[in-house]
């Protein structure tokens, strides 16, 4: 998957995330990741893997990003079902 090797650890992180907690918002992701998603998200939309699901009904109705069609597609799965079982990371503190 020649595709996949190009994305930065950073947008795999970010993409994962978005995979097994959609629909979520930039907040949330830098929540769970500790740091900012800005540069992230912009690739991982800019190559059509993710993209806007709606705005979050909360202050600033902060927009919902979701996995697309393309992302089945190039990761080989006919819908998010076959992600594979999320491991949880232990909360350190």
């Amino acid at each position: 998957l020649p595709q996949v090797a190009r994305l930065s650890q950073a947008a795999l992180e970010t993409l994962a995330i978005i995979a097994y907690r959609q629909s979520v918002t930039r907040a949330e992701v830098e929540a769970v990741r500790g740091v900012r998603a800005d540069r992230a998200l912009q690739s991982l939309q800019k190559r059509g893997l993710i993209q806007e699901v709606g705005k979050k009904s909360a202050p600033g109705r902060p927009v919902m990003y979701g996995t697309t069609g393309e992302f089945l597609k190039l990761f080989g799965l006919t819908s998010l079902q076959d992600l594979p079982p999320a491991v949880e990371e232990e909360a350190n503190g």
